[in-house]
């Protein structure tokens, strides 16, 4: 059921216009009584999610009792990032959600859908695993909030992956994670309907359908002049709710370019992106946009890790980004990557397959990953002054620049926004 929609291409929702709409569905949903509120983390600022859980609670005051940052593999959130994100809603409200303890299995996807749906990358049963707070704590509403834009890993992101993701465990985070891998990233990303979402959608249908969750999804994206805008809001408990913020999402986030591009040029907002973990979505959603040969430049000045996980961060650094090949024999020969699934479907998702060059530009601090580092798993590196000096954020627009010398480049300034592709490489 769909308790509030409303967006288009045209829409440009305030804050007050998520206010209205927010309280109108939860008005429509009818009183509650105990309150759980599931919003991404700091990573996903511009979802406007912050401000709706902030709505949330202006609303039911008390009665919302508990706040659960979806962060998955993503470390707890600071005091200020939740101050910046989530304004006036009290701070004692907020859980850390911890991924490889805190979860239960609500049960288990057969082996035989897994194989079916992935066409048989993957022939394993998948654990629909949630934090224990979303039984235990015997809520009766769970408010599912996030944002819908292309994602890697599922193709769309949100909806019930803010869930089984989100707030879910090692064993279903990696194992979707790599299913999604092995079956084809380019063959996923921006589309509504893949074979993790099937996954999900069976555990929903099956598993979780006692949890009374209601999914609050936002559409955001650049507009014409390169400032953010919320093109929508879609609230409701079924995945009609979600597969009509997808298809606006795939209208705003995707942009098809007329050529492939030589030399993409991306920029990691200091604030969010610290990691190689989160800032390979340079990698991924520009990636059906790059020409053979072609060129990433990728500037971090924040870049400090390779995982946020500490665990994470040690396999990166011991197997590389070097291409789906190597990463499937690796996977085969180390137990310690067969126990790390997403891990495993990360150095997928960020190796190039040898097809463009990936240079990264980290931040000359003294906590700034390395040279040596960058270079040792599989990425080139370029001086962070040199290269700002030479493609300055500040002056370059989003998409085509020609720079002083003749030279053309693409402009990303926040690849979480959306994802970019050659019409050969992407099929409707």
């Amino acid at each position: 059921m769909i308790y509030y929609e409303k967006g288009s291409t045209e829409t440009a929702l305030s804050a007050d216009d998520l206010k209205q709409g927010m309280f109108e569905a939860l008005k429509n949903i009818g009183e509650k009584q105990k309150v759980l509120a599931i919003p991404p983390d700091y990573t996903r600022l511009p979802s406007r999610a912050g401000e709706l859980t902030e709505y949330s609670w202006e609303y039911y005051g008390d009665k919302l009792t508990d706040i659960l940052p979806a962060l998955g593999t993503h470390t707890p959130m600071t005091a200020d990032q939740i101050s910046h994100m989530f304004g006036k809603t009290p701070g004692n409200l907020f859980r850390d959600h911890d991924w490889r303890n805190d979860v239960i299995t609500l049960g288990t996807v057969p082996a035989e859908f897994v194989k079916e749906v992935s066409e048989g990358a993957c022939d394993y049963p998948w654990p629909a695993q949630v934090n224990k707070l979303l039984v235990e704590g015997e809520f009766d509403l769970i408010l599912s909030l996030g944002q819908v834009v292309p994602h890697e890993v599922v193709g769309m992101a949100n909806y019930n992956k803010n869930i089984f993701v989100g707030t879910g465990g090692s064993e279903g985070i990696n194992k979707s994670h790599y299913i999604g891998a092995a079956y084809g990233m380019e063959k996923m990303m921006g589309r509504a309907d893949t074979p993790v979402r099937k996954i999900f959608n069976y555990a929903s249908e099956n598993f979780s359908n006692h949890l009374p969750i209601i999914y609050v999804q936002t559409v955001v994206g650049l507009n014409k002049e390169g400032e953010l805008q919320t093109y929508g809001l879609f609230i409701g408990d079924d995945f009609s709710v979600f597969d009509k913020a997808a298809k606006l999402s795939l209208q705003v986030n995707f942009k098809m370019v007329d050529k492939p591009l030589t030399k993409v040029v991306v920029w990691l907002d200091p604030t969010e992106f610290k990691s190689t973990w989160l800032g390979n979505k340079s990698v991924y959603r520009t990636r059906m946009a790059l020409a053979d040969k072609g060129e990433l430049i990728v500037l971090a000045p924040a870049l400090v890790e390779f995982g946020e996980d500490k665990q994470i961060d040690r396999l990166i650094r011991k197997y590389g980004y070097f291409g789906t090949p190597h990463t499937l024999k690796m996977v085969k020969e180390n137990e310690d990557l067969q126990n790390n699934l997403g891990a495993a479907a990360h150095l997928i998702h960020g190796s190039s397959e040898g097809r463009f060059s990936i240079t990264y530009c980290p931040g000359k601090g003294e906590e700034n990953l390395s040279q040596q580092e960058i270079e040792s798993v599989g990425f080139k590196y370029a001086d962070f002054d040199e290269m700002t000096a030479k493609y300055n954020p500040e002056t370059l627009k989003e998409g085509y620049n020609t720079m002083p010398d003749g030279e053309e480049i693409f402009y990303v300034s926040n690849p979480a926004l959306g994802l970019w592709a050659f019409k050969d490489r992407f099929e409707y």
